[in-house]
């Protein structure tokens, strides 16, 4: 048996030439690129379940500030050699630029991996929307992910009880029409909250994803140009709305202010916001100002469905189709073992219980339907609420038909021109003739007529 061990080489592009250069890696490596350490940390956990894996895993973390990943993986599988990334993590902002553009061609089905990937897919009934996006341009599987990031509406406890009279999902659900596919109920409840002194959301942002998600079309029309869903262009609406009307507190999302509406010490109370079980658990519950029923806002927030279907983010695992024929049965039992497995010595069990790394650790949703059948996702922060009840459901409403490989830096252009309009910086033609300007400007992408 070989020396097993998980090296961590943690970088940044100007690093990269070095790294590349000065490494020696043992026989029966496999490097893992990432942009977090959160994949190779499930690694870590496969390699001390598997002693008798036999091969080294180094993993080489670039964060996407600046958008420095993106480049540095593209340049690391077009370089090649014993180097060359074997497993690589794309999220959902870039994920088709990798499973269905510019860079399909590197990455390796499934199915050439070995695995049986219709009779998987069937038993660990993988989310649709997750298996769409990860599917290349001939309908082969190239990715999938092991979370699952449908969207419902996350809401605080006490303002519904101050409001509504009622904090029961299911009545708060029927309030704001979840499920209806529309928003009217949603801006009814915008203006009762706005009576009372609440904001429905911190900011536009919050919406946004909500928005995005669930439009018909994406970005580029299937001659390359760029389009604006009709959905997509009424955000500008609802933006202004927000604004003008103040039914929100006007944040922007990963910022200070939209922070502090989550421990309740914004301008106004903030009703609640619109996300995927990992916004629970990574945005919501480190920033809601304690750690135990009663403390800031811990306890006093609760799920029920959107009213509009749409997911937020994820990751997806890529094998390089350049890879080292002895490696690729290695490699197929890592990713099998993250985003197929669906027994309990499985990722994703472990991963929806909180199991991964011992009793008592945090829960997700997770990719496999089979899974979560048999999961429970009771939380503290919820009131005892078990999430899984609404994120299990929103799993199926979300579309994955509406992406592109632009959409990182199309979204941001978008949302930077809605924002003036909503603040009255310019007007609406002048926001779309500006927005289309940049998107020519920056990615050559004229937009159609």
């Amino acid at each position: 048996m070989r020396n097993r061990k998980l090296s961590m080489a943690v970088i940044g592009v100007a690093a990269l030439s070095m790294l590349c250069s000065t490494s020696a890696f043992a026989e029966g490596n496999i490097n893992l690129w990432s942009f977090t350490d959160e994949v190779p940390g499930m690694v870590e956990k496969f390699l001390e379940a598997h002693p008798d894996f036999g091969y080294t895993v180094t993993p080489t973390i670039i964060a996407t500030t600046e958008g420095a990943y993106q480049p540095a993986l593209d340049s690391a599988l077009q370089a090649g050699g014993e180097e060359a990334p074997d497993i690589y993590c794309a999220e959902a902002a870039f994920i088709l630029k990798y499973s269905k553009g510019d860079m399909q061609d590197y990455a390796m089905p499934y199915a050439d991996l070995g695995i049986d990937i219709d009779a998987k897919l069937e038993e660990s009934a993988i989310a649709q929307y997750s298996v769409d996006i990860g599917s290349n341009s001939e309908g082969q599987v190239d990715a999938l992910g092991y979370q699952a990031t449908g969207g419902a509406f996350i809401y605080r406890r006490s303002v519904a009880k101050e409001v509504f009279g009622t904090d029961d999902p299911a009545e708060i659900s029927e309030i704001i029409g979840g499920g209806s596919g529309s928003w009217d109920k949603f801006w009814e409840a915008a203006k009762t909250l706005a009576d009372a002194g609440c904001a429905i959301v911190s900011g536009d942002g919050d919406v946004w994803h909500a928005v995005e998600n669930s439009s018909d079309t994406g970005w580029l029309n299937e001659d390359g140009m760029l389009q604006i869903d009709p959905k997509r262009e009424e955000f500008l609406d609802i933006s202004k709305n927000l604004v003008d009307n103040g039914w929100c507190n006007d944040t922007q999302d990963w910022q200070d202010a939209w922070f502090a509406d989550m421990k309740g010490e914004g301008a106004k109370p903030v009703f609640g916001f619109f996300g995927p079980a990992w916004l629970i658990n990574y945005t919501l519950a480190p920033n809601c100002g304690g750690e135990a029923v009663g403390e800031g806002t811990y306890g006093d927030w609760a799920v029920c469905n959107s009213p509009i279907g749409f997911f937020w983010g994820g990751t997806w695992l890529l094998a390089n189709k350049n890879m080292d024929a002895e490696k690729v049965d290695a490699v197929r039992q890592i990713i099998e073992w993250i985003t197929l497995d669906c027994t309990e010595d499985g990722l994703q069990y472990k991963w929806a219980n909180g199991t991964l790394n011992g009793e008592g650790g945090t829960k997700d949703t997770v990719a496999s339907g089979t899974v979560m059948d048999v999961s429970d996702g009771s939380l503290d922060f919820l009131g005892g609420q078990n999430m899984f009840e609404y994120f299990v459901p929103a799993n199926e409403y979300a579309n994955g038909k509406n992406l592109t490989q632009y959409d990182e830096s199309i979204n941001m252009a978008w949302r930077d021109q809605v924002r003036a309009y909503a603040h009255g910086e310019k007007d609406r033609d002048a926001a779309i003739a500006d927005f289309k300007q940049t998107i020519s400007d920056t990615l050559g992408v004229e937009a159609a007529e």
